[in-house]
Formats: C-alpha cells, structure tokens, sequence
C-alpha cells in the first residue's frame, strides 16, 4: 500500500491529463479544470508525506518497477528514486503546479479551450515529476524530452497566433540541442559503466576517474566528456548565455504556463541535472570552472537586459536569466545545496511575480506594455501588495524568502578566496544591483503615478475602480505564494543548510577540499556579508528618486531643450561639452539591452548562411549533382549508352534481358574486384599512405574516368526524352 503510495505521484497528474484531454467534452469545460486541479491537490498532499517519510525521517525509497531494457550486461529499469534531492523538488513541482491549476481556473475561464489547457498543464507536472524521482538518466530523458514537448504545445496554445508559433519553435529547436547533447552523455554513461543508475554510479565512478580514451592525439578523460555534455544539456535547457533567446520568447503563451515553466518546470531541469550528476562535476575542474563562467556571465546579462524593456514579462523572464545564473555558479564553487536552496525559494517568489503579472495583463484585456500603465495601485491593490512582496524578495530584502538563499550565494563566493570566486562574486554583487534597479522601475512602471510618461495615462480612465480585480481562483493562489515568499524561506532555512544538517546523506557529493563553512560563518567580514543589501538597497532610493525627478521635470527638460543622460535610470547632471559623447555610448548601450545583445539578429544571420551554403552544397551539388549522377540517373544513362552499343552485335536482344544480364555482371565481379584488392592492401601489412602512394596511377585513372563520364552524363543530360 506504501509502494502504491509513491506510484500515486507520477499516476494522478496522469490521471488528470487524461480525464482533463480525452474525457473534457463530455466534464465540461470547467467539470475538466477542477477534475485536474484536484488530481493535482491530492498529489501535492500525498508529496507532503513523502517528504515527510524521506527527509524528516531520514529514509531512502528505491520504488523498481520492471525491468525496461535488459540487453547482455547492460540494464536499465524503470524505477522511482525518492531520496533528499528527489522529495523536496516534487514538494516544489507539485505545490506550484497545484496553485497554478488553481488560478488557471480563474486566468482561463473566457477560453473555450481550458480542457485542452488543463490537460497539457498536468502533462508538464507529470513528465517534470518522471524527470526528478527517476533512478536513472534514461528514465530522465523521458522526462526531459516530455516537458520540452509540453512547452511548445503550451507556448504554441493559442496556435492562431504567428507569434505564438514562431515562439514554439524556437523554444523546441534551442533546446535540441541540449537534448543532442544530453544523449551523448548517456550513451557515453552506457558504454563506459554499463549502467545508467544513479546509485550504482555514485558508487563506481571514483573507480574509473583515471580512465581516457585518445583522440586526434589529444588524451580525454572520459569522465570530463560526460561531464562536459552533461554541462552543456543543462545549460541549453536552463536558458544560459548563448543557448536563452528561447526563454524570453516563450512568454507568447498564456501567464500560468509561463509562471509554471519559469518556477518549477522546464527551465529547473538543467539545474536539478547538474546538482543530481555533482558526483561528474566533482571529479572535473574544468567543467565547474566553466560552470562559474557561464553561470556568473549569464546573472550578469540577464539583469543587465532585463532594465531595458518594457513587456513586463519579459522583464521577469529575463529576470529568471539571471537567478538561473546564481544557481549554475554556485554550482560551480560546489556550493549545490545553496544552490537547491535558491531554486527552491526562488520558485515561490518568481511564481509569485508571474501570477501578479498575469493579473495586471487579466484586468488590462491583455495590455503587457509597462509605458501604457500608471496608477494601478488604486486599481489593482492586492497585485500591487503581492508584487512588491515579490520584487523585495527577489532583491533580496532581509529576512524575506530571498534573503536566505540569495546572499548565502555571495557570501560563499566570497568564502572560497580564490581568483575565480573573488571575480563571480563581483559579477554577483553587480547582478545583484541591476535585480534592485528593474524591479523597482516595474513596480514605478506599474503602479506609480510618477513614471515619467503621461501619454498613455488616460488609457484607463474607462476603467471602473469598483470592479472585482480578479476571480477568487487567482486571489487564493496569489495570497498562498505571497506568504511564502515572506516566510518558507525563513522555515526551511535551517532544515537545508548549515552545521549538522545531514538530511541531504548521499543526494549531493562535494569533495572535500571544497567545502567553505567555517570561512562563511566565522571568517568574513559584516561589511562583507551586508554588501549586497546596502548596494541593493541604495540601487532601489536611486531609482526612485531618478524616476520621480524625471515625472517632475520632463517638461521642462524637452521645454527648454536641455539633455539629461540617466545611466541605468540615475539622474546625473552634466557640463553642456559631455552631452554629445556620454549621449551617443548612452546610446549604443541602451541599444544593446533593449535588443537583448542582438543574439537574435546575430542567429538570424548565422542561419541564413547556413542555409544558403548548404542548399548550394547538400541539394545543388550532392543531391541533385553527384548523387544524381552516380545514382538512377547515372545508371540510366549508363545503360543506355551500353544498349546502343552493343544492339548492333545483338539485334534480337531486348533492353530489359541486357540491363538486367549487365547490371548483375556488374554488380558481381565489381564486388569480387574490390573485395580481393581490399584482401591484398590488408595482406600487404604497409601503412594506408604507401599504399596510396603505390596505387597513386590507378586513383588518378578512376578520378579521369569518372570525370569523363559526369562530363558525358552532363552534356546529355536533357537529351532522354528526345531519345
């Protein structure tokens, strides 16, 4: 019964999928949203007890199901592995996927497809939970590849859209190649180990660390390679630098699909693989360093582009970016369970922040652009509270949720004391900057009547102040996340991270020579430690107060045709002789946040190129040249030219009876031809260069030959017909 107990997490968001999809014209469009929603509740209780058993009680539970593939030594099963790592990400999954059935139900209920849209809801859960408690890499990938699926059928929901299509399939081919990527990993894994299981890898891995393979030379250990594709898979499905253009995009789906893909789903994967192989990572200097790399440039980046537009889910998306990037360097300075710890706070205020998002766009009749809001605290109070809970969250605010995972990052950096941590630890604290700085200028955006644009401001004057903000469905859910993101991060701080916590057990190695507690907790200085907030904290008065001056005194600047520059939104006054230079690099980097560092223009081009050259090589000179000619069309030509050749010795001889009398001649002492030459280059035992250089005169009469033939082939090529 126990067993049936934990089946029952992967069994009832499969359940609701099926009654939400296949049986939702007969439940009704709302009979179907509740049938999912409260499969999805009963799941989220049953994953409460679970992480009771697992983690508070110190237990592992290995659930085998069958043998799934059983060939020669290599075995691998379909089975569910709850330990630490595996219970408290289903407690995560679950919990933000049940609160956004729930305010789906509200968000969707004009929609005439919501069955539809509920039944790929508990399909992402379900295959995001067959990711995390699978006791192998092969059953992951069945995971990995099913949330990839389910977010292009949820991005591509209202498939009437071009937007929405064109989104769909940039976030389906980026995240190929992650997949590609991920499968070489394994298929590495495989060959090497013979095993995909977690368990038994953990246990042999430190036994084969020395063994590499050569190549071009160049000796490879082979855990860096599995290391290394592993890397890349998960930074392609978590949206790092380079491998993100599809994350901003995939904001053309509606707000729940985005609150749940950002929090809890899709783009946790790649994070939730690196923290679940740290055992590969470990033994690999390089790919953490590398880790460190991409992690910290990406936090940087995000937060950078995230100041510069103007769709407020794009500036949350971007956000995601960035707090993506703590968790891939934290990772990298083997900080995983700080990382977990962030992933997991994380998901409660970033949920948070895309379901006010959604509210404001609800009450808006789908308006996203933030210069066409103002004032919207009068009109949507309880979204204003709940964003600002969660804004000073994600900055980092003291003891809100963010504050206890966010800064423990930093500080643990900053611990390490070595070039690389001093350097991400900049990196952090000026990401940390710019996070103050954009969700500030949302919320002012947004709320405040001292934006700075009072073109649009009489956009919501129709607008009845006394209407119902939003349904209750997507009050509850907002109200339960807002609580938690003042709350769980103070709760399960002490649960997950500090001295004498062994709840994680086996879930998570780090090598010994990496662990940092006692230079985190006793060795760096307040200052240090308190940096962040000050640097936030004096991000966030000056945005403020440049956003309220530029409200005052925007007429009286274009009035009097003075120029202002406003780095990252900052008034500074200058001399009149600086205006033209500051103006014209003000320029240039705005330009590149606002267009996101032109990765997309840069792509377009890329492709473009590629397109051309391999149409001109694959299809014009391959497929319909050389393959052509060698191929039925050569053939054809081939015997044509025979069978008027010899029709004279033969004249009662039909076509067909000679094509086919010649062709399996050919075909025959063709074979015996090469088969003995092959037999005699072997037997010989001389090294493949002096053999071609012996048999140089037979190639350059073959290449003669075959040149003279295309050339024929060529010049009565549209003679057939005539023929």
């Amino acid at each position: 019964m126990k067993i049936f107990m934990y089946i029952c997490i992967l069994l009832l968001p499969c359940l609701g999928f099926v009654l939400a999809g296949l049986f939702g014209r007969y439940l009704g469009r709302l009979g179907s949203a509740y049938c999912g929603t409260i499969c999805m509740v009963l799941t989220w209780l049953i994953s409460l007890i679970i992480f009771y058993e697992v983690c508070l009680c110190r237990s592992t539970v290995i659930v085998d199901l069958y043998n799934w593939i059983l060939i020669d030594i290599y075995d691998v099963s379909f089975g569910l592995l709850f330990d630490p790592l595996s219970s408290i990400m289903v407690v995560v999954v679950v919990t933000i996927s049940s609160l956004v059935h729930i305010y789906s139900i509200g968000y969707m209920s004009h929609d005439p497809l919501i069955s539809r849209f509920m039944s790929y809801l508990s399909m992402f859960t379900f295959f995001m939970l067959v990711l995390v408690t699978s006791s192998n890499m092969v059953q992951m990938f069945i995971g990995w590849e099913g949330v990839g699926v389910c977010s292009y059928l949820l991005i591509n929901f209202w498939f009437t859209r071009v937007a929405a299509n064109k989104s769909a399939l940039k976030a389906m081919i980026m995240n190929r190649i992650a997949d590609v990527f991920f499968v070489v990993a394994i298929i590495y894994v495989l060959l090497v180990f013979k095993t995909t299981d977690y368990i038994i890898l953990n246990t042999l891995l430190p036994l084969l660390v020395d063994k590499s393979i050569v190549f071009l030379n160049i000796e490879f250990k082979l855990i860096t390679i599995m290391a290394f594709f592993l890397f890349v898979g998960a930074i392609g499905k978590s949206a790092q630098l380079g491998l993100h253009t599809w994350l901003p995009d995939a904001m053309e789906g509606p707000t729940p699909v985005s609150s749940l893909l950002h929090a809890a789903t899709m783009v946790t994967a790649g994070v939730f693989l690196v923290i679940r192989c740290s055992i590969f990572m470990e033994h690999c200097p390089g790919v953490l360093f590398l880790l460190i790399i991409f992690g910290g440039l990406t936090a940087l980046f995000g937060g950078f582009v995230a100041i510069f537009q103007y769709d407020i889910k794009k500036i949350i998306a971007y956000s995601t970016c960035s707090q993506l990037g703590y968790m891939f360097f934290s990772c990298g300075i083997s900080n995983y369970h700080i990382a977990f710890f962030h992933l997991f706070n994380h998901a409660f205020f970033k949920c948070l922040l895309f379901l006010s998002a959604g509210s404001i766009i609800h009450r808006l009749f789908d308006e996203q652009d933030m210069r066409r809001m103002g004032g919207l605290n009068i009109i949507l109070p309880f979204t204003y509270a709940c964003i600002l809970i969660g804004s000073l969250a994600i900055t980092g605010f003291p003891f809100l949720t963010g504050f206890y995972s966010k800064d423990l990052i930093l500080e643990f950096a900053y611990s390490r004391f070595i070039i690389d941590a001093l350097f991400i630890y900049s990196v952090a604290l000026i990401s940390a900057i710019f996070t103050a700085i954009y969700s500030f200028r949302l919320i002012l955006f947004v709320f405040s009547n001292a934006t700075g644009n009072r073109i649009y401001r009489t956009f919501f004057e129709k607008y009845e102040y006394d209407d119902m903000e939003c349904p209750p469905q997507m009050y509850f859910s907002m109200l339960v996340l807002a609580i938690a993101s003042i709350f769980i991060g103070y709760f399960f701080n002490d649960l997950l991270f500090g001295f004498g916590v062994s709840i994680w057990n086996a879930s998570i190695y780090v090598s010994p020579e990496n662990y940092a507690y006692m230079d985190q907790e006793f060795i760096i200085n307040p200052y240090i430690k308190n940096m962040p907030v000050i640097c936030s904290g004096i991000a966030a008065g000056l945005t403020l107060h440049t956003l309220r001056f530029l409200n005052a005194n925007l007429l009286r600047i274009l009035k009097e045709d003075k120029f202002e520059i406003y780095p990252f939104f900052i008034y500074i006054p200058l001399p009149v002789e600086w205006h033209k230079p500051l103006y014209n690099i003000w320029y240039y980097v705005a330009g590149f946040g606002y267009h996101a560092g032109y990765f997309n223009n840069i792509y377009n081009v890329i492709y473009i190129y590629i397109f051309k050259y391999s149409y001109s090589i694959f299809n014009k000179y391959l497929d319909k040249g050389l393959f052509e000619y060698c191929g039925p069309y050569g053939m054809y030509k081939l015997f044509l030219l025979a069978n008027q050749s010899v029709k004279y010795l033969f004249p009662g001889l039909t076509s067909s009876i000679f094509y086919m009398f010649l062709s399996v001649n050919v075909f025959i002492y063709t074979f015996l031809l090469v088969d003995v030459y092959l037999h005699l280059i072997i037997a010989s035992n001389l090294p493949l260069q002096v053999v071609f250089i012996e048999h140089l005169g037979v190639i350059i009469m073959f290449i003669f030959a075959l040149h003279i033939y295309l050339k024929y082939i060529n010049n009565n090529r549209y003679d057939v017909t005539s023929k």
